[in-house]
C-alpha cells in the first residue's frame, strides 16, 4: 500500500455545487491541495471566480474553475450541466452541496417554504446527478469507481425541527436518496455517499455563528465541545473520493461531533441519586 497516492486524487476532475463559502468551499480547497482540477458553481459566479482564484493561488498540485450555476429549476440545472461539459469530457467526482434552508416557528412557517427548499436540496440534487451520469460513467472503473457526494444533516437524522422544518425534512431525504441511488449505481461503478455535518462555519449558520463567542456557545452543546473545522469535512472528502473509498457506498458519514448519537436523559438518574 503506497500511503502517499491513498488521498492523492491527481487527474481527477471534481464538480462541487455551492462552493464558494461554507462546507462546499472546504471541500473545494481540500480537493485541490489533493490534484483535482476542481469545478466551483454556485448561483453567485462572480464569487465563485473569487474562491477559484485564492485556491490557485495556494501552491497545491490541482487547480479550480468558478462559474455560476443554479440547480433551483430544471433550466439551471440544465445550464449548469452546459457549462460543466465546456470544461470536462469526463467527470470523476460530484459533490452536491449546495443548499438553501428557511426558519421560522412552528405555527408561522409558510406553505412557500417547503418547494423552494425541496427544489434546490432534493430535486436539484436528483436532477443534477441523473443529467451528468455519462460523464460520471465515462470515468467509472470497478477498480476506481466514480463518486458522488451528497450533503444531508444532522438534522435529516435526528428529531431536530429547530424552525427549519423544510430543511430538514429535505436532508432527510438527501439521506435516504443517497442510499437508494447508491445501490442502483453500483453496478456503473459509481459510488454515492453522503455527508450529515453538524454546526460549521458557514453563511446558512452564520446567525449563531458569526464570531468566536457565539461558535463557542454552540460548540459547548455539541458532545465533542465544538464547531466543525475545514478539516473535518476536508478529511471525510479525501476519504471517499480517493482510493481508500473506493469499497464504500450508501455510507452517511456524521460528521456532527456526536449529535448524531445525543439522545434523552437517563430515565433512572432521578430515582438513583
Amino acid at each position: 500500500m503506497d500511503i502517499q497516492t491513498l488521498f492523492s486524487l491527481d487527474g481527477k476532475v471534481a464538480l462541487v455545487t455551492g462552493g464558494a463559502t461554507g462546507i462546499g468551499r472546504m471541500a473545494a480547497e481540500a480537493l485541490v491541495r489533493a490534484g483535482a482540477t476542481v469545478l466551483i458553481a454556485s448561483r453567485k459566479g462572480e464569487a465563485c471566480e473569487v474562491v477559484a482564484a485564492e485556491l490557485n493561488e495556494l501552491g497545491a498540485s490541482g487547480k479550480a474553475i468558478g462559474f455560476a450555476g443554479d440547480v433551483g429549476t430544471e433550466a439551471g440545472v440544465d445550464a449548469l450541466v452546459a457549462s460543466v461539459k465546456e470544461h470536462t469530457v469526463t467527470l470523476d467526482i460530484l459533490m452536491n452541496n449546495a443548499g438553501i434552508t428557511w426558519g421560522a416557528p412552528l405555527g408561522d412557517f409558510p406553505f412557500k417554504a417547503w418547494s423552494k427548499v425541496m427544489d434546490v436540496n432534493v430535486a436539484g440534487l436528483f436532477d443534477l446527478t441523473q443529467k451528468l451520469l455519462p460523464m460520471l460513467k465515462a470515468s467509472a472503473t470497478v477498480d476506481d469507481p466514480a463518486r458522488v457526494v451528497n450533503v444531508g444533516s444532522v438534522m435529516g437524522e435526528r428529531e431536530m425541527g429547530d424552525g427549519a422544518y423544510s430543511y430538514a425534512a429535505s436532508k432527510a431525504a438527501v439521506i435516504h436518496l443517497s442510499k437508494i441511488m447508491a445501490k442502483e449505481l453500483a453496478g456503473n461503478a459509481i459510488t454515492v455517499n453522503a455527508l450529515a455535518p453538524g454546526p460549521f462555519v458557514s453563511r446558512m449558520t452564520a446567525f449563531a455563528t458569526h464570531d468566536e463567542d457565539m461558535r463557542s456557545k454552540v460548540g459547548d452543546d455539541v458532545p465533542l465541545k465544538r464547531v466543525g473545522r475545514d478539516e473535518d469535512i476536508g478529511g471525510c472528502m479525501l476519504f471517499l473520493c480517493g482510493r481508500g473509498g473506493a469499497y464504500i457506498t450508501g455510507a452517511v458519514i456524521p460528521v456532527s461531533g456526536g449529535i448524531n448519537v445525543m439522545s434523552g436523559p437517563n430515565i433512572f438518574e432521578q430515582a438513583l441519586h
